[in-house]
């Protein structure tokens, strides 16, 4: 998780963690923080019926999720975002997981929405009234698990693939069935069962006029290049084996290569029909710092990267533009790849004082135009190494990097 990311959080929970008759005052001083005058919280909504389903979190608590109501003409169009968080990958790793937000539904507090979440017209002009669903993550496996045994003594539960099962049937039954627009989208982590699921997504919404899927910061690769740490493969098959995965991935993938091979997008993209768009950064900072080296953003902010860190970042770049979907079907795949250095953007950078710019294009006016079918566009900005990016409060830097 970035820096900023862990910042967010960790803002939260302080600003939340006091007494009710202060919580105004609290979320007030979160928002001026974040520079966001139209973030809002929003209450958690539990999905007591998974329980008798087995979808239930990590620490055997039901899964949770968020929801503002769409108004006005965006009554019955709806986005959904599975929240990002890394994956635990050992039962240790599940463990310390299980007592926090990110493994139990009974520590999660309400959640601030902004960036594509923002009820504001003018910072988010084609969804800002729309039905918003924030889904929390609490199975560390990325919603793909489901193992029917819970050890006695850990009393962990691998069930993400049924959490996602449980918590779509509810939204459903509150009107996600009769949308007319919808979007499945997945940040970090959750990127990839936003696009794993989205076939299935779309065949849940007969009555919809058009359904897409976003994939933010999720494109994580396997570099093929011996000079650079091929972290995500031990990841991935860590998390298939212990959450029990393999039952979930496509045939058409498994059928082909090592399971934790298809937690890959590039290995599993080429089969989904549903047309998908992936914003990320060709240096995102979860990425760069896993393969190329952690703190590596202090080098980047600096503009004091050796030879030898350059050369990685251009590789790392080449070998993440290989991996991409390519050019030839943007209404189908489209992209918005910068170079800044920071990891995911449908929040704090979904706004005009700070979303990152490739020829004058903007994650909100290119994403919006390609989801409408006004515009097709794969976007690939020509830097070959990583900007620093900076984060505006009312046009005062707050934050580097």
């Amino acid at each position: 998780m970035s820096t900023r990311s862990v910042q967010l959080v960790c803002l939260l929970i302080c600003s939340l963690a006091i007494s009710k008759t202060d919580s105004t005052k609290a979320n007030e001083s979160l928002k001026q923080e974040k520079g966001a005058d139209h973030a809002y919280f929003v209450d958690k909504t539990i999905v007591q019926n998974s329980v008798s389903k087995g979808a239930v979190c990590l620490d055997g608590s039901p899964p949770a999720y968020h929801l503002d109501r769409g108004f006005g003409h965006g009554l019955r169009n709806w986005i959904i975002l599975l929240s990002g968080g890394a994956w635990c990958r050992n039962t240790t790793d599940c463990l310390n997981r299980s007592k926090t937000d990110l493994g139990s539904s009974t520590l999660m507090l309400p959640f601030i929405f902004l960036g594509i979440f923002s009820k504001s017209k003018r910072e988010n002009p084609d969804f800002y009234n729309w039905n918003k669903v924030f889904v929390r993550y609490c199975d560390g496996g990325a919603f793909t698990g489901d193992i029917e045994n819970v050890d006695p003594v850990t009393n962990l539960h691998f069930r993400g693939a049924r959490i996602f099962d449980a918590i779509i049937e509810d939204l459903l039954a509150k009107g996600l069935k009769d949308a007319k627009n919808a979007i499945l989208s997945g940040g970090s982590a959750n990127g990839y069962p936003a696009m794993l699921y989205c076939d299935h997504f779309r065949s849940l919404l007969p009555k919809a006029h058009r359904v897409k899927c976003l994939v933010d910061a999720g494109y994580f690769i396997r570099v093929k290049n011996p000079l650079l740490a091929n972290v995500f493969e031990s990841i991935f098959r860590d998390v298939v084996t212990l959450h029990g995965s393999t039952k979930v991935l496509p045939k058409s993938c498994t059928s082909r290569m090592k399971p934790e091979l298809c937690f890959f997008l590039e290995n599993i993209q080429r089969d989904i029909k549903t047309p998908f768009f992936t914003v990320m950064s060709a240096f995102d900072s979860y990425q760069v710092n896993s393969i190329i080296g952690s703190n590596i953003g202090e080098y980047i902010q600096a503009r004091n990267c050796t030879e030898s860190q350059n050369n990685a970042f251009k590789e790392l770049r080449s070998e993440f533009l290989r991996a991409l979907p390519k050019a030839n079907d943007p209404k189908q795949r489209g992209v918005f790849i910068d170079s800044f250095n920071r990891h995911t953007q449908l929040e704090l950078w979904w706004n005009k004082i700070n979303a990152t710019p490739v020829n004058n294009l903007t994650t909100i006016k290119v994403f919006g135009d390609w989801y409408y079918d006004r515009k097709y566009s794969y976007v690939i900005d020509e830097h070959d190494l990583p900007l620093p990016v900076y984060l505006y409060n009312n046009g005062t830097l707050k934050t580097r990097g």
